[in-house]
């Protein structure tokens, strides 16, 4: 009887076909399937193509003609408005600007969001249980109020306090003895328009960020950090050892979302610089775009020049997603690496008691 048991119980525990690599059998299609994928997968599939590829694939053919936008006539030129552009010296330097935008603003806003995230949550005292700073809270409302603020209000805003007559930045650099900013034009200054452009975008961003971060900060095991405490990790090896690799995936998304907020950047531009900044310094894909379509009415070139914005917006992501899986990313590798040497520590200390 043993036997027999043992024999059956082998047998129900064997592989299926499937599980030992054979063809998996192929699922009755039920109603209740049907159904599932209809609403889950058809219907959002459908919005996607209505909303999405149809339009993009129309602005490629629109982008292909030589339509002024007001008027039913047009003529199809072919290439000969991407020819065009990639002979333009003023498209070329606006896509040499949002190129800077791109490398630029991520890189500042993520560092300094992250620097706010492990502040709050982190940086507290290095004895007892592990916790932010006294006052998190108040820290936290303050870095995210300027994300508040519409993006319009912010540009128009600094735009005022760059003046160069009477704004409060030369105010307050001459009120500390810095009378070479009594008069300094920051937007009118081909060396200072970008970097001031990019101050105020990286001022109105940081504080999401850094509620994101703070967000995924918190879904790290404690038990890791007090590991790293325990066997002597200060603040900065913590922080690169454990909460970068633990919030990979989310740092990641931030930087492709603030990656394509850079490249347009169009309203912060537009408020302070409508005019594309001295010399074109500070001019945007998106805001040449706006001219050649509404003060030339090149609609049909203006197309092209959204398409090609397009295309950079995904090689720009293609590229963050590359570099992340070049360097160790993946969901999958990002779950057996983010752990390491403390978690490792923190399971033999829990084994042990």
């Amino acid at each position: 009887m043993k036997d027999t048991t043992t024999t059956s119980d082998t047998a129900s525990r064997r592989p299926t076909p499937a599980a030992r690599g054979g063809r998996p059998r192929r699922r009755k299609l039920t109603f209740d399937r049907v159904t599932f994928f209809l609403a889950f997968l058809g219907v959002p599939l459908a919005i996607f193509v209505t909303f999405v590829l149809i339009p993009f694939i129309q602005a490629i053919y629109w982008g292909m003609t030589d339509w002024r936008g007001f008027s039913p006539d047009y003529t199809f030129v072919g290439l000969d408005n991407f020819t065009k552009m990639f002979q333009d010296d003023i498209f070329m330097k606006a896509l040499r600007n949002v190129a800077l935008l791109a490398v630029f603003v991520p890189l500042v806003t993520l560092t300094l969001a992250l620097g706010v995230a492990v502040a709050v949550t982190l940086g507290g005292p290095s004895k007892g249980p592990v916790r932010g700073i006294r006052g998190a809270s108040f820290y936290r409302i303050v870095s995210f109020f300027p994300y508040v603020v519409p993006a319009i209000i912010v540009g128009l805003i600094w735009a005022q306090m760059y003046d160069p007559n009477a704004g409060l930045v030369n105010g307050v650099l001459t009120a500390i003895g810095l009378d070479q900013f009594d008069t300094f034009a920051w937007l009118g200054e081909t060396a200072s328009a970008m970097p001031a452009l990019m101050f105020v975008i990286v001022w109105g961003l940081v504080g999401f960020y850094a509620v994101l971060f703070i967000a995924a900060i918190k879904g790290v095991p404690a038990e890791l950090y007090e590991a790293a405490r325990i066997d002597g990790a200060g603040r900065f090896r913590t922080t690169i050892s454990i909460t970068l690799p633990a919030i990979r995936d989310t740092v990641q998304t931030a930087y492709i979302y603030l990656g394509i907020a850079a490249l347009d950047a169009f309203v912060y531009v537009q408020a302070m610089l409508p005019n594309g900044g001295p010399n074109n310094s500070t001019l945007t894909i998106s805001q040449r775009l706006f001219n050649v379509a509404f003060a030339k009415q090149q609609f049909g070139y203006a197309t092209a020049m959204g398409v090609v914005l397009a295309v950079v917006t995904l090689v720009f992501a293609a590229l963050v997603f590359t570099v992340n899986r070049l360097t160790g990313g993946g969901e999958s590798e990002g779950k057996k690496k983010t752990p390491g040497f403390w978690a490792r520590r923190a399971g033999a200390k829990g084994g042990a008691q």
